[in-house]
Formats: C-alpha cells, structure tokens, sequence
C-alpha cells in the first residue's frame, strides 16, 4: 500500500503580492448599466466604465466608480429629463447616498446647465445638493453661488448664496 501525504501553506506575504490586503474585499465589475425603476418604470439609469464594490461583512459596503458615471433621470413618459456626468462617484449603501465629485456636470433639457466639483445625491429623498461653488447656466444667465438644492430630475432647484448679475425671472425663482 503507498501512501501520500501533502501539505500546502500560503505565506500571507506571497498573497498580499498577488492581492493587496485592501482589495481583497473587492469586486470589480466593467462596464455596468444599473436602472432605478419605481412601479416597473424606470427612473434612473447610471452608466460607468468600471464599479468596485466593497464588501464588509458579506454584503455591499459601497460602490465606488473610480473612472466616473453617467446618468440619465427619466420622466414618467420614459423620456430623459437630465444627465449628470463626472470623473468619480461612490454610493454608501447604507446611507443611501451617491458623492459625485470631479468635474461634475448635470444638464436638463430645459436646457440648464450646472457645474460644481462636489455633489450629494440623497437617493431616499431623492433630492440632490451641495455646500460647494456652483455655476449654472441658463438660456438667458449665468448664476454663480455656494450651496445648491434640486429635486433628482434638475426640474426645481435653488442656489443658497447666489453671486454675480441674473435676469429677473432667475431672480424670482430663487424665491419660490
């Protein structure tokens, strides 16, 4: 009768040269299309080149798009109401909130225009902000200020410290 016996032992130094001991709880996933829907009718969908999710504990910690997004608001005729693009986001799963940062850019079909380096998507009240500059251009102005509020879809918004000259008609919607 033979009988063999084998052993195998990994020196944790040897993985960590394969794996970094910081990604080893993260999945990457290319080029992904999430859709948002609410009663079987889409509302939102985010487009990214590349998504690593972070996982603690066996479920999703959050999902960072370190090579940017894009993402489209639908109206409830399935028509894009605006798009938001920039260089990086991260969604907290448990916060449910995505930050937008970078050369961030969000335009409606109004058209309006904003552009920011920071942005907040809070995705249960479903209303986006920012304590950061922001620029927004109109058909008829350009506004400058800190601090900005809209609904997700950019069809009712406000600038908190608004600078620099507007038209009358931006003027009065700051108040509304």
């Amino acid at each position: 009768a033979i009988c063999l016996f084998s052993a195998c032992e990994n020196d944790l130094a040897e993985v960590e040269k394969v794996i970094p001991k910081e990604l080893a709880n993260v999945e990457l996933t290319k080029d992904i299309e999430m859709i948002y829907s609410d009663s079987a009718v889409i509302r939102v969908k985010i487009k990214s080149p590349e998504m690593l999710t972070h996982i603690k504990k066996k479920k999703a910690d959050k999902q960072e798009f370190p090579k940017g997004i894009t993402v489209d608001f639908y109206n409830e005729y399935q028509r894009v109401q605006s798009e938001l693009t920039s260089k990086y986001a991260v969604r907290f799963e448990d916060r449910k909130e995505i930050e937008i940062r970078d050369s961030v850019v969000w335009k409606s079909k109004k058209p309006e225009t904003l552009e920011t380096e920071d942005l907040i998507w809070d995705e249960e009240k479903k209303r986006v902000y920012s304590n950061r500059f922001v620029k927004i251009t109109t058909a008829t102005d350009v506004i400058h200020g800190y601090g900005f509020e809209a609904n997700e879809d950019f069809t009712e918004w406000k600038i908190t410290a608004v600078q620099g000259q507007m038209g009358i008609e931006d003027f009065n919607k700051q108040f509304k």
